[in-house]
């Protein structure tokens, strides 16, 4: 699961984070309740959430360093 974000569009990205972010929050509220079958799943989930993160701020700089390199010149 680790590399799996790595070949995703920048749009992609940030839909997958979105939605990773609902399903945590839900997993959140079923820890209040007492109904989660896998409580490390709340860690592993919040990893992948940072990991997205950190790949859409890569594509960022990426890009706002594409955008200036022509003005260099």
């Amino acid at each position: 699961m680790k590399n799996s974000f790595k070949n995703l569009s920048y749009p992609e990205l940030k839909a997958k984070r979105d939605e990773m972010k609902k399903k945590y929050m839900e997993l959140r509220f079923q820890m209040v309740i007492g109904h989660v079958d896998n409580p490390l799943q709340k860690r592993t989930m919040r990893r992948q959430i940072a990991r997205l993160n950190t790949l859409i701020h890569a594509q960022d700089l990426a890009a706002k360093k594409a955008a200036a390199a022509p003005e260099a010149k």
